[in-house]
């Protein structure tokens, strides 16, 4: 079945969940991740997170880091930190989660890609989880321009929507994740992602259809009812033993980057 390339917010740490980077290492660069170690890059780098990137950029998976705009009320300087913290990293570029819609907040969002091209990270992604003002387009960077549940998907109208922007669809049941699939084929979606998973954290582990890769669909077999995110112990970011690390938040708009 046709899908539209794939971009996959990724919240699991690799020690908590090393099944999940080892499938996404199996789909190669069929994948784009989203990268999110503590709501960003975190504080410091984080060894585990260094060596389990660095596997999936050798298996040729495109790597963004996340980055929280918040609307553009986060201070510039907390920005332009986390993406040259992300430059430490094996990551090719940053997705900007929580981007406004109005062309009177586009300030912080223009000069967070700036910044993330002088970083060598040219790469972006911009996230506003819905159709924004005609002055992000002049950006020239990929939109996503759905980012929410699979009831609302379906009764999306595409008001806003160009060929080729971002199509975030979670808490679509098991059972139905071939016709989300094809519905974002059908709008015209240039990349994107269907997850069975939902609230709290759509993206704290894989979708269901993830495992559908040779040799690994053992590690995780469909699901047969809709599923909600596992809980797990939290990973300390430096040590790598049980901590206290930050998990990252979903979007206003159940983003990501939650999206």
């Amino acid at each position: 079945m046709d899908r539209v390339p794939t971009l996959l917010p990724l919240r699991a740490h690799p020690l908590a969940r090393p099944h999940a980077w080892e499938i996404v290492a199996g789909h190669g660069a069929a994948f784009t991740v989203v990268v999110d170690v503590a709501g960003g890059p975190g504080s410091g780098r984080d060894p585990a997170y260094t060596a389990a990137l660095s596997r999936l950029a050798a298996a040729g998976v495109r790597l963004l880091g996340y980055v929280d705009v918040d609307l553009s009320t986060r201070p510039v300087e907390r920005i332009r930190a986390d993406v040259y913290r992300w430059a430490g990293y094996p990551v090719q570029g940053i997705f900007l989660d929580k981007v406004p819609v109005s062309p009177h907040s586009i300030g912080p969002v223009a000069i967070a890609a700036r910044l993330a091209q002088r970083a060598d990270l040219p790469d972006v992604v911009l996230n506003p989880g819905g159709p924004p003002d005609q002055t992000y387009r002049d950006l020239g960077l990929p939109i996503c321009v759905f980012d929410g549940s699979w009831r609302d998907y379906r009764r999306w109208n595409g008001a806003g929507a160009l060929p080729g922007d971002g199509h975030l669809v979670h808490a679509v049941p098991p059972w139905e994740l071939d016709e989300a699939a094809r519905l974002q084929v059908s709008r015209g979606a240039g990349f994107g992602i269907v997850t069975d998973l939902g609230a709290p954290d759509p993206y704290a582990d894989l979708p269901a259809w993830c495992g559908q890769v040779p040799g690994l669909a053992e590690l995780n077999p469909p699901t047969p009812t809709p599923r909600r995110p596992r809980p797990h112990r939290l990973i300390n970011a430096g040590s790598g033993l049980p901590g206290s690390a930050a998990a990252a938040g979903s979007a206003g708009r159940s983003r990501t980057t939650g999206s």
